[in-house]
């Protein structure tokens, strides 16, 4: 008799690359404490935990326990849920959301967004069209 073997219900990842799912919820933990001003030295010291182990949080290097990202949220003044809402994307194959907060680490992307949102809509417009021409005919930025 052959037994078959069982296949994990979460795919294998390895210890040198982070899990896409820690990025993104580094990510959306990033965003929310630039978008409130708050540094990641000021977020550690509400979190007893060091500037270092913050970065290595938001770059997906190390996984937030459960205990840790409710302190991170209140730190943040937030939900936790407001933190994992990027994550609860159906599984259907797309990034979706979870490639918009990876592409939200760009360096320089929060505040191109900063400085888009205070645009006004034809000025907003223009910048996209402009920024068309600067890019390849493949790129994402078609609407």
């Amino acid at each position: 008799m052959v037994l078959e073997k069982e296949e994990p219900l979460l795919p294998s990842t390895s210890n040198k690359t982070p899990d896409p799912i820690d990025v993104a919820l580094g990510a959306a933990v990033r965003i929310r404490r630039r978008t409130i001003g708050l540094s990641q030295e000021a977020l550690a010291n509400q979190c007893d935990v060091s500037f270092q182990q913050i970065q290595k949080y938001e770059n997906g290097a190390n996984r937030i326990s459960f205990s840790r990202l409710v302190q991170i949220a209140k730190a943040l003044r937030c939900r936790v849920v407001d933190l994992m809402d990027a994550l609860d994307a159906p599984d259907d194959g797309a990034p979706g959301e979870v490639d918009v907060l990876s592409r939200m680490r760009t360096p320089g992307a929060l505040e191109l967004l900063a400085a888009f949102e205070q645009l006004p809509h034809d000025a907003r417009s223009s910048l996209i069209g402009f920024m068309r021409t600067l890019t390849p005919a493949d790129s994402s930025l078609e609407s």
